[in-house]
């Protein structure tokens, strides 16, 4: 006789009553919609944009995976109708012209910050009470003019650089060990550029042992080198910006956001005096539960990690200069 076992079922993350909306139904932000009704955590997702119908398809070919994907998510999208909208709990920015090969991402300064500023304005409109995640180009400082163009507490608004940055640094890391991605913890900290990311080399592990221990000095310079430029070696490969890991970085801050997990994420922050700084949006570590922003974490940091900062916040203050 066969032996009866027991049915297990595996119980879906807490069904929150939270609407979060997505503006710019490009890749990146359909990523965002994707990972966050996947992961189950939001009652809606509102997906927005300037082009005729194409929220509203993106949307509706979301929903068809809701069966398959075990999702109760709802998705609805919307062109350029920011009454849809409205009592959004948290609201994402992705609209604006994505990097081709060869940009930098501080040369869609020009034509990104009059997109950012009208769609925040657009948004608060209609959901004041938004938590604003920035992810549009140049991170740092559409982050900084967010906080410059509205009156709102500086814990509601977050970039979204240093959750991305440290997971292309965690890859790099457990590429390295030919380890499993959950085996490693590293962070990121700075400007989301190029030049401007500090990856924390030095404090990175591998199931709390430093990575140290397993590497040589030369192939930890080669991680730090290839996370830095992560975005543009994809653009490279891609012929435009990078939109899986992106959408999921953004759903981990919303998941952290809706279960209010106080969960620690290196995300852009206005800071005002921590690391020495005053006035920038920055990546730095921060508690992310129901409020936004609700600490930001200080860490201890060498000389060497002190002065890198200390020039990725010189970078992006000249970037931000250029919003005047």
């Amino acid at each position: 006789m066969l032996e009866r076992h027991e049915d297990y079922v595996l119980s879906k993350v807490t069904f929150a009553s939270m609407k979060v909306t997505v503006v710019g139904a490009g890749a990146v932000g359909a990523s965002c919609a994707e990972y966050i009704a996947i992961k189950n955590f939001a009652s809606e997702v509102c997906l927005i944009d300037i082009k005729e119908g194409f929220a509203e398809g993106k949307a509706m070919d979301l929903m068809q995976c809701a069966s398959l994907n075990g999702f109760d998510t709802k998705i609805v999208g919307a062109t350029n109708d920011y009454t849809k909208t409205a009592n959004s709990d948290v609201a994402v920015i992705t609209s604006g012209i994505p990097r081709k090969p060869g940009m930098t991402r501080e040369e869609l300064i020009g034509i990104n910050a009059g997109i950012v500023k009208s769609v925040s304005s657009s948004l608060l409109e209609h959901s004041p009470n938004a938590i604003i995640i920035v992810v549009s180009n140049p991170m740092d400082t559409m982050t900084y003019l967010v906080h410059k163009n509205t009156d709102l507490p500086k814990n509601r608004i977050i970039g979204m650089g240093g959750a991305l940055d440290s997971a292309r640094f965690k890859y790099r890391i457990a590429e390295a060990l030919t380890c499993p991605s959950s085996d490693v913890d590293g962070m990121v900290i700075g400007g989301h550029s190029d030049k401007g990311m500090v990856p924390l080399i030095a404090k990175a592990t591998r199931n709390s042992v430093n990575v140290s221990e397993f590497l040589s000095a030369e192939r930890m310079d080669q991680i730090v080198n290839d996370t830095k430029v992560g975005g543009a070696t994809l653009t490279g490969l891609l012929g435009t910006s990078a939109w899986y890991a992106p959408g999921a970085a953004v759903s981990e801050i919303v998941k952290a956001i809706a279960l209010d997990s106080h969960k620690m994420i290196p995300c852009s922050a206005l800071l005002d005096g921590e690391y020495g700084i005053e006035g920038l949006s920055i990546g730095v570590p921060c508690i992310i539960g129901k409020n936004g922003i609700e600490r930001i974490v200080e860490v201890s940091l060498s000389e060497s990690e002190k002065n890198k900062l200390k020039e990725s916040a010189a970078g992006v203050a000249k970037t931000n200069a250029l919003l005047d």
